[in-house]
């Protein structure tokens, strides 16, 4: 039999009315379904056994659902209950359509390229996660700056004071990565886009890196000792003086059910009012 897991966005009534409708009309189709209750962060990945995700809520949901599902190869149906996202590009009165071609086997099934992190702390790894959109390294508190060394493959990028920095897929560019200054990126190029956060420096610009190489950063000593990292803007930890962090491209990708190309060039005309003209 068939499986889906609904993941309904609890802070979205009108997601959770929703996410019944379509469990409804799924076991009438014959397709077991279940539905889990997401609140914007969660440390459980209930994917494993199901054929395919239903997710209900804006970009954030379907990141949480891209780290559990992109290990299974487990494809994402992404319903937009959101207001900014670029990611979910299903919407929300083509639900039934988008969902039957998917079972009919018509869908356009997209590959996301996802960014993986390692923390090494006393030359042992004590963290591992991957996400969807960015990582992102700064001070645990607004307003400090820290201090950090970036290489990039056997190449110095040099020692940074700033705010932060973000790494970001070309799915992420769209995201916090852009609100810094940072370049938009088509999502169907394979790249990590490196964006410091305020930096102490009027030379610093956003560098696009080839995935190729893995990127290395130490964090040096500074007057604030709270550093923390962030993946997807949910899974936040903390950072010591002389940690590395080790940034580079993930083996698994999120499998995204019509998220075209043309979908997102839309989004981009409508949420940044583009125009082409001298009134944009």
């Amino acid at each position: 039999m068939v499986r889906c897991l609904i993941i309904v966005n609890t802070y979205k009534d009108e997601s959770q009315k929703m996410g019944a409708e379509i469990k409804a009309h799924l076991n009438d189709c014959g397709i077991h379904s279940e539905v889990f209750l997401f609140n914007g962060f969660s440390e459980q990945y209930p994917f494993s056994g199901y054929d395919f995700v239903v997710t209900l809520g804006g970009d954030g949901t379907v990141l949480f659902a891209a780290r559990g599902c992109a290990p299974e190869k487990i494809p994402i149906i992404p319903i937009n209950f959101g207001t900014f996202g670029f990611i979910a590009s299903v919407q929300k009165k083509s639900w039934k359509e988008e969902i039957h071609k998917f079972l009919e086997g018509n869908s356009q099934i997209v590959r996301r390229s996802m960014i993986e992190s390692e923390i090494i702390r006393g030359g042992t790894r004590c963290f591992s996660t991957t996400g969807l959109n960015d990582v992102v390294l700064s001070a645990k508190n607004s307003a400090h700056t820290i201090n950090f060394e970036v290489n990039y493959g056997s190449t110095p990028l040099g020692n940074f004071v700033a705010d932060g920095i973000i790494f970001s897929t070309s799915t992420g560019s769209t995201a916090y990565s852009a609100s810094a200054g940072g370049p938009i990126i088509d999502p169907f190029v394979d790249v990590i886009c490196l964006t410091l956060l305020n930096p102490f420096s009027l030379s610093s610009r956003p560098l696009v890196l080839s995935p190729e190489n893995e990127i290395s950063i130490k964090i040096l000593p500074s007057r604030v000792s709270d550093v923390i990292i962030t993946v997807d803007g949910q899974i936040p930890n903390d950072l010591h003086v002389g940690d590395t962090i080790k940034i580079h491209q993930a083996k698994d990708k999120a499998l995204l059910v019509g998220c075209t190309q043309e979908k997102f060039y839309n989004s981009l005309r409508q949420k940044l009012n583009w125009s082409g003209g001298p009134n944009a």
